[in-house]
């Protein structure tokens, strides 16, 4: 399951998880955001051991600064506090999979 999350979780459930996390940026008028999420729901029931969370950059604007969120959506993986892979725009379902996956 996908979970929101704010500036003031993000450090303590991403940046210092010993779980590796899949986090979407997105937006809600985002029409290509809107095409993702489906894909980035199934993957979290898909991938264990990875938490999925989403940024919603209009309310979290300080994360989407902090990680230089340019264009959207973006699916940055992090693993150990650091960033391990990240992706701009929309990817199929298996491209999701796989960004998780190396995560683990």
């Amino acid at each position: 399951m996908v979970k929101n999350i704010t500036t003031q979780e993000f450090d303590e459930k991403v940046i210092g998880s010993s779980k590796p996390a899949l986090v979407d940026f997105w937006a809600q008028w985002c029409g290509p955001c809107k095409m993702l999420s489906p894909a980035v729901d199934s993957v979290s029931e898909q991938v264990d051991g990875v938490d999925f969370y989403k940024v919603n950059i209009d309310e979290e604007p300080e994360l989407a600064r902090e990680f230089g969120i340019m264009s959207i959506p973006t699916l940055i993986v992090f693993k150990d506090g650091e960033i391990l892979e990240q992706s701009i725009g929309i990817i199929p379902e298996a491209d999701i999979k796989e960004l998780a996956e190396k995560a683990l």
